[in-house]
């Protein structure tokens, strides 16, 4: 615990005061987590199809776009950054769920597209069981 205390001390001011409000913010953080991007949940005889780390870190991200089993793309509901607040990333939930529903057993395939608020892009593609929760 320490050691934790001590380095967050010696951090520079300008790491600590990151908002992670920026493409050039979060980019780097939806890059290392591309593998986590959506998730797959077979619940109540239907299929939610999770976006929870990319609305974690929409802010910075100007649209995401999806499309199930190579239909046409869906663009995303997503909740506005709360710039100016505490915690611009917090997911009030009081205007878009972090999920998307769909008949069960009908999502073999996703693709994701993320278009960063600097015109940046990135895509991924998963399979069903790559992503698939209990």
């Amino acid at each position: 615990m320490r050691k934790l205390i001590a380095a967050l001390v010696l951090l520079p001011t300008a790491a600590l005061a990151q908002s992670f409000t920026t493409a050039a913010e979060v980019k780097p953080i939806l890059m290392a987590t591309k593998a986590n991007w959506i998730a797959v949940r077979d619940y109540d005889r239907q299929d939610l199809l999770y976006f929870t780390n990319l609305l974690a870190w929409r802010c910075g991200v100007s649209h995401v776009f999806y499309a199930v089993n190579e239909a046409d793309p869906v663009e995303l509901d997503m909740e506005p950054c709360h710039e100016g607040t505490a915690q611009p990333n917090a997911l009030l939930m009081d205007q878009a769920l972090p999920y998307v529903t769909l008949p069960q057993g009908s999502v073999q395939t996703v693709t994701v597209g993320v278009v960063f608020d600097d015109d940046s892009h990135e895509a991924a593609s998963f399979e069903r069981k790559a992503v698939l929760i209990p």
